[in-house]
């Protein structure tokens, strides 16, 4: 799932780009012409939206795992803007509605029919984020895609298409376990080093962390090796256990502050410590873990909106991105960032601001 797709929306030549980019990536999921179809539908108006409402964003398109955390590969389409946002979300998932003279309105209401999971927020003056996951098969009517506890976004740097970072989460009976990893550079091989620790993981994770970096650890040896985060929650005793090497950072959050979970120094594959520090803390139904590689800036301030905060972990984790970065402030290095959310269920949409 190396594969990232990042198209600036500015003008109208880039709305083709962005259908092109669902495309490819259905193509590399394996998906079928029916999904592929419905990704492209959705690119499409999420890349029109862009431009009638937002003056512009940017689109990215990342492989994930699918919500049941089995085989096969979802495709995830994101938009970014930091246009005037969206006053009523309810509304403007309903068809008929826009604010774009000439337009039926019906862009986002089509989005949230069509695709698996469709999550919106949206903030008047800040912008707006859309998250749409396309899976393999359609949804049964009358049912709803099951809810999925992390999300993430992982963007290249230089829109690069091979990306060096990576992130995925697997169950084990009552472990749920997250991995971040960073590929020592850029490029083909550090994507084939985090491509390698997700491989890896499938088979480890009911281990607990500091065990899982060492099977990582052999497991990356013939790679350039990777920064790696590990965090693990075990739902039967609400605890949060994590674990890195490198330079992968993580805060959590709980009863409405934030601390900061230190990875140790090493990089797994090359130079793995002799020991390594857990840190545990209690696992809230109002938790959210959030992980993150070194491309995302140093400064950068986790979510204190609590109508983002409940938000899907899909979304929390593009808007961190979002509003760590800017045009002046573009990104140095691959980048990614992870959410763990309590795995509660949720709705495939979520209409609050």
């Amino acid at each position: 799932m190396s594969r990232v797709w990042e198209v600036p929306v500015h003008d109208s030549t880039r709305v083709r780009d962005a259908r092109i980019a669902a495309r490819e990536a259905c193509g590399d999921a394996g998906l079928d012409a029916a999904r592929t179809a419905v990704a492209e539908l959705v690119a499409t108006e999420l890349a029109t939206n862009l431009l009638k409402h937002a003056g512009g964003g940017r689109m990215v398109v990342n492989l994930v795992a699918p919500p049941t955390d089995g085989a096969g590969t979802s495709v995830q389409l994101f938009s970014l803007d930091h246009g005037p946002g969206i006053a009523d979300v309810g509304a403007a998932l309903g068809d008929g509605w826009s604010t774009a003279e000439g337009s039926l309105g019906a862009g986002l209401g089509s989005c949230l029919r069509s695709a698996n999971a469709f999550h919106l927020y949206s903030l008047p003056g800040r912008g707006t984020v859309a998250a749409a996951r396309i899976d393999a098969a359609a949804d049964r009517r009358g049912t709803s895609a099951p809810p999925v506890p992390a999300g993430g976004i992982t963007v290249s740097l230089g829109q690069a298409e091979q990306c060096g970072d990576a992130w995925s989460w697997v169950r084990s009976g009552s472990l749920l376990t997250l991995l971040l990893a960073d590929g020592l550079g850029h490029g083909a091989k550090a994507a084939h080093a985090s491509s390698a620790a997700m491989a890896e993981l499938r088979h480890c994770a009911h281990l607990p962390p500091p065990d899982i970096l060492r099977r990582l650890h052999t497991a990356l040896r013939p790679t350039r090796g990777a920064a790696v985060a590990v965090a693990q929650v075990d739902t039967e005793h609400a605890e949060l256990s994590f674990a890195g090497v490198g330079n992968a950072g993580a805060r959590v959050r709980t009863e409405d502050s934030w601390t900061s979970l230190v990875s140790h120094p090493g990089i797994v594959g090359a130079y793995f410590p002799a020991q390594v520090p857990v840190r545990r803390v209690p696992w809230r139904p109002d938790s959210l873990l959030v992980v993150h590689s070194d491309g995302l800036p140093s400064r950068w301030k986790p979510p204190e909106d609590p109508r983002l905060i409940g938000h899907d972990p899909s979304v929390v984790a593009a808007t961190i991105l979002r509003d760590a970065g800017s045009p002046a402030r573009p990104v140095r290095d691959d980048t990614s960032v992870a959410v763990l959310a309590p795995d509660r269920r949720t709705r495939t949409h979520d209409s609050r601001l």
